[in-house]
């Protein structure tokens, strides 16, 4: 096994490694003044059964670029098998054409890997599972689940007030996963959102009750924040006595932390599959490691064992 790391989340590479027991190869990697992209492994790969490991945050398209050259060094080093681990998949809300004349970007991420010589891809939470389908390959869809859960079940798992909510339709099936592991009620957050402009959305109404009660909000990812925001507020403003918020990718783009630390959100908690440095971070943010999970995927995946087992049977 070779386990190779871009860049863009050094910490999580050498968390991964170490639940692995082992260390992360050396990569000579750098950026020439024009901006281009230069990779070189330390050590033989031939006959190696390589994991490609790199987070896609700010500056997402040089961490992208970066990786697809790693992918195609190993290819011509004659590694056996090249695995792209990539726990936040790039584009990823680019997954169909909502009007005329858009992109599929989720496709062609997909696309360039398989040109670059990935044999297969690991990714966390996919903000839709049909991405699966989009690369001509064995893709392991990952869950944060169990990792959220865990935290969730010792915090909260006693209270009879709980609610699990959804922030809106895409997320209800995910959200009534939750439900069932918690033992909660499940309510549902309606919203809109103007397909004109980005992160723009005018939440409208809460099904399900949630006054007097403790409201636990999951979603995938949270981006600038505003849709958490808003859906928040709804929920205090219909008499919510707490709203804690999980999601697996803090991607926390411009205003998102003076959205996120706000009256109406008294906690969230996020995995660590992107990199959340210290001026994102704020005083009722929880952070949790994602690398046990990506660590035993990894191993499940080398010694041609069961990833599907790790979950269940859901994955």
């Amino acid at each position: 096994m070779v386990l190779v790391s871009g860049r863009a989340h050094p910490q999580l590479a050498a968390d991964v490694a170490e639940h692995l027991g082992t260390e992360v190869l050396e990569t000579e990697t750098r950026t020439f003044a024009n901006g281009e992209l230069y990779a070189r492994y330390s050590e033989s790969v031939r006959g190696a059964d390589a994991f490609v490991l790199q987070s896609h945050t700010d500056g997402i398209n040089e961490w992208i670029m970066e990786q697809l050259i790693m992918v195609d060094a190993l290819k011509r080093a004659s590694a056996k098998r090249i695995t792209v681990v990539m726990p936040c998949y790039p584009y990823a809300r680019q997954d169909k054409k909502g009007r005329g004349r858009e992109p599929i970007s989720a496709r062609l991420m997909a696309d360039l890997f398989k040109v670059a010589g990935a044999d297969r891809i690991m990714s966390v939470d996919l903000h839709a599972s049909q991405i699966q389908g989009f690369f001509d390959g064995p893709v392991d869809h990952l869950f944060a689940m169990p990792v959220l859960m865990n935290y969730f079940k010792e915090k909260v798992g006693d209270d009879p007030n709980l609610t699990v909510v959804s922030p809106d339709m895409g997320r209800v099936r995910v959200a009534d996963r939750w439900s069932d592991q918690l033992g909660s009620p499940l309510a549902i957050i309606h919203k809109r959102r103007d397909p004109k402009v980005a992160n723009q959305v005018s939440v409208h109404e809460i099904v399900g009750s949630v006054e007097g009660r403790t409201c636990l909000m999951v979603d995938d990812l949270i981006d600038t924040g505003g849709t958490i925001q808003k859906a928040a507020e709804a929920l205090k403003a219909s008499g919510a006595s707490k709203v804690i918020v999980a999601a697996t990718h803090a991607v926390f783009s411009g205003p998102a932390k003076e959205r996120l630390h706000c009256d109406a959100i008294d906690e969230v908690v996020v995995t660590d599959t992107l990199p959340v440095p210290a001026e994102k971070r704020f005083e009722t943010l929880t952070v949790l490691s994602i690398a046990p999970l990506l660590a035993r995927a990894i191993h499940e995946v080398f010694e041609d064992g069961s990833v599907t087992s790790m979950f269940d049977g859901a994955a």
